[in-house]
């Protein structure tokens, strides 16, 4: 994926066009689903295209504890969905794994893979809610849950070039690091 589609990509999300509105609910749920197995596919396959055993598994760690916290959630909070259709909204497990695989896929294989699985994962996120399966802060949440447990169990397969977000109580920003 080049970046040359990412504008295209945020205007269908944003639901700028008319025939994005026209598409159901169902419709959006079952573009989240493909979306969200794809990406937990991609982190978990490619480590082992590339005999990467150690990646297989910061996946499936980061994957697993993303999914363990979403679904605690919940269980603590009975939050309604917007489609009234039960009390699992908050957080949205979707988000929470797309966020996880995209968040592996950039610590571990860099930039050049994080970018277009971030992307993706954004999309999957606001597809959940265009289906009206979540809110905007249950995807939030979710994407929060599955970038802290990304972040937390992967490491870097090539540690050269490595952008660190970091936050502290006077600020934060992201750090270049170089090594050679």
């Amino acid at each position: 994926m080049t970046f040359r589609y990412l504008p295209v990509m945020f205007l269908l999300v944003s639901g700028v066009s008319p025939s994005v509105n026209a598409i159901s609910n169902s419709t959006w749920a079952d573009i989240s689903d493909v979306s969200v197995f794809t990406l937990m596919g991609t982190a978990l396959i490619l480590p082992v295209t590339r005999d990467d055993w150690q990646g297989f598994r910061q996946a499936a760690y980061s994957i697993g504890s993303a999914e363990g916290v979403a679904l605690l959630g919940k269980a603590l909070v009975s939050e309604e969905r917007p489609d009234n259709s039960d009390k699992n909204s908050f957080p949205s497990g979707h988000a929470a794994n797309a966020f996880a695989s995209a968040t592996t896929l950039y610590r571990r294989y860099g930039w050049q893979t994080g970018v277009p699985a971030y992307a993706l994962a954004t999309f999957t996120a606001s597809a959940r809610v265009a289906a009206r399966k979540h809110f905007w802060h249950d995807v939030v949440a979710g994407a929060a849950i599955g970038t802290i447990s990304g972040w937390l169990f992967t490491d870097a397969f090539d540690d050269t070039v490595q952008l660190n977000p970091w936050l502290d109580s006077k600020g934060g920003g992201v750090e270049l690091t170089l090594r050679w």
